[in-house]
């Protein structure tokens, strides 16, 4: 009884912290632009179980991403033990689930195992951050402050393995006679390594409290952490774009207004709309799918690994795009909630991502196709290109020529359409 006593309010704590933090973020979703990626619902589900599910892309780097993917497997085999732990803490009971026999044997088998397993790939996660210094782990985007929250989320994931392996272990030490579950790894360690059972049932409820806090911690802390997306990469990519990658979207407003041009209609609802903006200035000019793509960014790197501005030489980094988003939401997001006209005079197009980085782009989608996540980087520098031409006159010099041909030509040439088909003249027979 004296364990519900203190487990219950520390859970309500939890949840209460935990809330408050989710509705924060959707008061700054509430801000964005409205989209509508939820169409074929089938072809959704598809792809989510291939790629978030079945981690394809992940697995495009075989032997990093063969231990990536039993790290998320395995935390999809433990979080069944989590809840678990939770029931047993709110009940007062122990193993609340072993009801389920079999099944029951199977879960904590799987959660024994990958426990050890997650361990030695956060080792091998650290070592290469830390030791090897792998080059798409760096970048002027990436700054003392990411590094240090990534190295956090691992060190945090390594203590629950830890507390949890040492859970399982003298779980079966103190109940060797009449062991629940199945600890294959666990067991054969207690027979090896024994202590004696009180000592054990110290440890089994030390290693009970350490790792319950720390997934209460560790909950609380992914949101402000660029591991968010253990919660929204699955969401992520289902509201994936179906589009093939090479497909720019029309802004709806130009398109509603060539229509309105082609077929004039003055009792066409809508037809007198006005614009606020044409493409994205800013983070209140952002669709709610680009802030969601901003929180789920891993910063893995491999978008701005596979880019070929970036590789060669150029200020573009598609990873710093998002990560700028989600800074620049940080920075104004929680203003705009309380004045939605506020200003600080500065904008995420010019302060945050330059004129170059964006016109460095070659819209190839080499980013887009290696993001495990299914994150659309062109589409959002498309946009921001959009506000760049259409509000502010402002393009490359010789893209600013194409656009005086298209106005007076009506063709990237400069060739009057009377001309352009004097190159035939001398192949006339």
């Amino acid at each position: 009884m004296a364990k519900q006593f203190i487990f219950i309010p520390l859970l309500l704590l939890t949840i209460l912290i935990f809330g408050f933090t989710l509705n924060r973020i959707w008061q700054l979703f509430k801000i964005t632009k409205a989209t509508n990626p939820t169409q074929d619902m089938v072809k959704r589900l598809i792809l989510t179980l291939k790629i978030a599910m079945g981690q394809s892309k992940i697995l495009r780097k075989p032997f990093i991403g063969f231990m990536h993917a039993l790290v998320f497997w395995g935390f999809l085999a433990i979080t069944l033990g989590s809840i678990e732990m939770v029931m047993d803490g709110i009940t007062g009971k122990e193993h609340f689930f072993s009801n389920f026999g079999w099944f029951y044997s199977l879960i904590t088998a799987s959660g024994d195992l990958f426990a050890y397993i997650i361990v030695i790939g956060i080792l091998i996660f650290l070592i290469r951050r830390k030791i090897l210094h792998i080059k798409r782990f760096s970048g002027i985007e990436l700054t003392s402050k990411n590094k240090l929250d990534a190295s956090v989320a691992l060190l945090l994931i390594l203590f629950l393995m830890v507390t949890l392996i040492g859970l399982n272990w003298s779980n079966s030490i103190k109940n060797e006679a009449v062991l629940t579950g199945w600890f294959p790894v666990s067991s054969y360690l207690a027979s090896v390594f024994s202590i004696e059972q009180t000592l054990a049932l110290c440890v089994y409820q030390l290693c009970w409290w350490s790792h319950i806090l720390g997934i209460f911690i560790f909950a609380n802390y992914l949101p402000y952490s660029k591991h968010f997306h253990v919660f929204l990469s699955i969401p992520n990519v289902y509201f994936s774009n179906l589009e093939p990658l090479t497909k720019l979207p029309n802004m709806s407003s130009v398109t509603r207004e060539v229509k309105l041009m082609m077929s004039p209609n003055p009792y066409q609802q809508n037809s007198n709309e006005t614009i606020s903006r044409f493409g994205v200035q800013d983070v209140e000019d952002i669709t709610w799918k680009n802030y969601m793509d901003s929180l789920t960014c891993t910063q893995c790197g491999r978008c701005t690994e596979v880019c070929p501005a970036n590789i060669t030489g150029k200020k573009l980094s598609p990873r710093k795009i998002f990560v700028d988003v989600r800074n620049r939401m940080n920075d104004k997001g929680p203003k705009l909630i309380k004045d939605k006209h506020y200003t600080d005079n500065k904008s995420l197009v010019g302060d945050f991502i330059s004129m170059e980085e964006l016109w460095a782009c070659t819209t190839c989608n080499a980013c887009a196709q290696e993001c495990p996540l299914n994150i659309s980087h062109p589409n959002l520098i498309i946009d921001m290109r959009r506000y760049l031409v259409l509000e502010k006159g402002l393009a490359p010099t010789g893209i600013k020529t194409m656009f005086a041909n298209i106005e007076n030509n009506g063709a990237p040439w400069q060739f009057s359409p009377q001309d352009r088909l004097e190159w035939t003249k001398d192949n006339e027979q």
